[in-house]
């Protein structure tokens, strides 16, 4: 596998992020019938938050993000896009293999809403995430924290 790092988001990677964006939903938007290439990218303008983002960088270059936001009774894994260059690598499994094991540890259960008939969806149920409930553009799926191996396994007896 690339050598990938996640680093913390600042607000000077909003238009690299939004163009990463741009490039990796197109295919499955336009199959929607839903690509416009300003909504695209605005739309994850009005929901980039810096804090709850982490930038996927490959080779030291800017290759996609994640972002988890807490809302009430889960934390939303959103705005979650690799760059053509970085797909089919590995890395957006590893990605969010390391946010499903942070989750778990922290007991928390997670979200998250795909595009209807996006492959993606195959990659978060391998990960635990179910199906909720679903609308005519996405499908929504939620996963709940797996307890840590050290609470399943039985104790040994004194």
């Amino acid at each position: 596998m690339a050598d990938w790092v996640l680093r913390p988001a600042t607000a000077d990677d909003v238009e690299a992020v939004a163009e990463v964006r741009a490039v990796a939903m197109r295919a499955d938007l336009e199959r929607l019938g839903r690509y416009d290439e300003n909504r695209v990218r605005q739309r994850l303008r009005d929901g980039f938050v810096p804090a709850h983002t982490r930038i996927i960088e490959l080779d030291g270059l800017l290759a996609g993000c994640v972002a988890l936001r807490p809302a009430d009774d889960a934390h939303w894994l959103e705005h979650f896009y690799l760059a053509p260059h970085a797909q089919g690598r590995g890395i957006g499994t590893a990605v969010l293999r390391e946010l499903v094991e942070t989750a778990d540890r922290s007991a928390l259960r997670l979200r998250v809403d795909v595009l209807q008939g996006s492959p993606a969806r195959r990659l978060y149920e391998r990960h635990g995430f179910t199906f909720e409930h679903e609308d005519a553009v996405d499908v929504f799926l939620v996963r709940a924290p797996s307890p840590t191996p050290s609470l399943t396994r039985p104790r040994p007896r004194p």
